[in-house]
């Protein structure tokens, strides 16, 4: 948990419990994240947000405070589908979606797959095409190396992967580490990331190249310029081939903007195409 005023929730998908949290009133905001996180990642977006949004932060499959059952596709297109399972069984109807790093790719499927439910989309540092995935998760696809991996990955090597990650390298405190390393804690949580990353398909998001041609919802893709891990030809094509899709760049943030620039997050998110954000 990373607020204590915000507790955890359950709801059952696919025979497995799906965490998420819940705050706020207004528009129906679902935020994503990305590989190597969990939804403690927006701790410092959901405060910006919560007087003007009702917040849901999932927790993917295999990450935070979700099942992470051994074996099952972890991949960016059934997590797109448990998530429509999730707000299903929520009963909301309409949302609008905000999704970072690997969860971007999970958006993007969204929208394509469920276009009667996602009214708009942002993107923060997004994956896309086939320009990912990156070392070190490329790597984790190799069974030698997610065993030795599971075995060896420690604190430090960790904290310099998170790090570079930053644009503001003085914002990596032994408190935020903290919270990076909790799932890696435990054998399951190992197991968890490493199924997430056994999982990474890009075929999946070719396979919709076509398809983010057509779509008709508003879209907004945000990226940290100093974001040292995903490549800007992402942005740029993604930006070139949306129709009408709205670009944003901070050149203070690095791949984890949630953490660099907060308040720029907030402001781009609530006057986003305004009129855009509907209610259920």
């Amino acid at each position: 948990m990373f607020d204590k005023n915000l507790p955890v929730q359950f709801t059952e998908v696919e025979n497995n419990q799906i965490a998420y949290y819940r705050t706020g009133q207004g528009p129906t905001l679902v935020l994503v994240h990305g590989i190597t996180t969990y939804s403690f990642i927006w701790r410092r977006i959901i405060p910006g947000l919560k007087k003007d949004f009702n917040i849901i932060a999932i927790d993917l499959l295999g990450c935070g405070a979700s099942d992470k059952p051994p074996g099952v596709d972890y991949s960016i297109k059934a997590q797109a589908r448990i998530i429509r399972k999730l707000l299903d069984n929520l009963g909301i109807k309409k949302i609008n979606l905000v999704s970072h790093d690997v969860g971007g790719g999970v958006g993007q499927i969204m929208a394509v797959d469920y276009p009667e439910l996602v009214k708009s989309m942002v993107l923060i540092n997004p994956v896309g095409y086939d320009f990912w995935p990156v070392q070190p998760i490329s790597a984790m696809r190799i069974p030698l190396i997610r065993q030795l991996a599971m075995a060896t990955l420690d604190l430090g090597i960790f904290k310099a992967i998170i790090k570079r990650g930053f644009f503001h390298k003085e914002l990596v405190t032994d408190e935020l580490m903290e919270l990076f390393w909790e799932p890696f804690r435990t054998k399951e949580g190992r197991q968890g990331f490493l199924q997430f990353a056994k999982c990474i398909n890009n075929k999946q998001l070719l396979d919709i190249a076509e398809q983010l041609k057509t779509l008709s919802m508003p879209v907004m893709l945000i990226r940290g310029d100093a974001d040292s891990y995903l490549a800007p030809d992402i942005y740029k094509k993604l930006h070139h081939e949306i129709p009408g899709s709205r670009l944003e760049r901070i050149s203070t943030g690095g791949h984890f903007i949630q953490e660099d620039e907060p308040e720029k997050l907030i402001s781009l998110i609530k006057t986003f195409g305004r009129g855009v954000y509907d209610d259920n």
